[in-house]
């Protein structure tokens, strides 16, 4: 008898053979995922009770520098393949476990890399607000670059922070959720613009760098298009043209978001036009299956008076936020030999055609 182990030919397979192999591997994925986490979350707490254990003798016996510095020696020499060990990492484990006390870790903080606890560690503020920028950090899946910079950017005191009628106009059950994902201001450094630019130039600049515009607006946004075109037709045909800024959809919320940009200081008839926008988009663009709510309003602007904008959005039906807006301001000579958000938006345009034109390769 032949013992030939040849595999069964694809046509040979059960019927549900293809199904079986994409459930099994979306398990083992994320069995590795719950493991790797697992691990880091041991790690981390180890780094904890390491940094506890030396603030204690710290305290009790003295320990300076040069016992630390003997001590990663000789970690390093009893485990020779752990990473992690040098002196300075003890000094942050020390300090990890002087600024972060307790006998268990954060949970947020537990499920960060090492390189993102040191630079929590590194930033001012108490265990609240490091706490804040963690959870943040796991739940948006930041890199430890983009944690550096919304901790540089004070996010933790932009975050819900705008003016609007959320709590009026929405169940208790949702208007905290939606003030938390408004900031104010609204931080586009990444845009390099003339002191006097249009609007148009902010619209354009932020189209231009969308990965970054949607690392800002923060989890759940996509981008659903520029300078959208509503119509409204009277009963003599007449018709009459609006034109959205910046429209988004947040998958979370399940919501149509408007921004409507404005180079100046706030103005009271700015909510009206908001709110007209808002109503079309409820009307005429929010899915027709019932699970889509209420459109929301953004209103981004130079500046604003708080106390203006609360007595602006008094009684006003739509969901809407007042928020303010930072870019990077450029003297007009460097302005003159860098590319303009028009030419950057033709150069990704461009840079897209060309892609999609581009043969695949078998």
């Amino acid at each position: 008898m032949s013992t030939n182990s040849t595999p069964a030919r694809r046509d040979d397979l059960p019927g549900d053979y293809a199904e079986t192999l994409q459930r099994l591997t979306a398990e083992v994925r994320s069995a590795n995922i719950r493991a790797t986490l697992k691990v880091n979350a041991e790690l981390i707490n180890l780094y904890w009770s390491i940094g506890r254990i030396i603030l204690e003798r710290q305290s009790e016996e003295g320990w300076g520098t040069k016992v630390i510095a003997r001590l990663s020696a000789d970690l390093r020499r009893e485990f020779p393949q752990m990473t992690g060990l040098s002196p300075r990492n003890l000094h942050y484990m020390r300090k990890f476990a002087a600024e972060m006390p307790g006998a268990i870790v954060p949970q947020a903080v537990a499920q960060l890399p090492w390189g993102h606890v040191r630079a929590l560690l590194d930033s001012d503020g108490d265990l609240t607000t490091r706490t804040f920028y963690a959870s943040s950090a796991v739940k948006e899946g930041w890199s430890r670059a983009v944690l550096l910079n919304q901790i540089k950017s004070r996010l933790h005191l932009r975050a819900g922070a705008a003016p609007s009628n959320f709590a009026l106009v929405l169940p208790p059950s949702e208007s905290e959720l939606v003030q938390q994902m408004v900031k104010d201001p609204y931080n586009f450094e990444f845009l390099t613009l003339a002191a006097n630019a249009a609007e148009r130039d902010v619209e354009t600049g932020l189209v231009a760098n969308l990965a970054k515009t949607l690392q800002e607006l923060g989890v759940g946004f996509y981008y659903a298009g520029r300078q959208h075109r509503l119509v409204l037709i009277d009963d003599d045909a007449t018709e009459h043209e609006f034109y959205l800024d910046l429209l988004f959809y947040h998958y979370l919320l399940r919501r149509f978001v408007v921004f409507e940009l404005k180079i100046d200081e706030f103005r009271a008839e700015y909510v009206g036009k908001l709110n007209l926008y808002c109503n079309i988009v409820d009307d005429q663009v929010r899915h027709e299956d019932g699970h889509d709510t209420s459109t929301i309003g953004i209103l981004l602007c130079a500046s604003k008076s708080r106390v203006v904008v609360d007595y602006a959005l008094r009684g006003v039906g739509s969901p809407l936020a007042v928020a303010e807006y930072t870019f990077t301001d450029l003297s007009p000579e460097l302005q003159e030999v860098l590319p303009s958000p028009a030419d950057l938006a033709s150069f990704a345009a461009e840079a897209i055609e060309e892609a999609g034109a581009a043969p695949t390769e078998s």
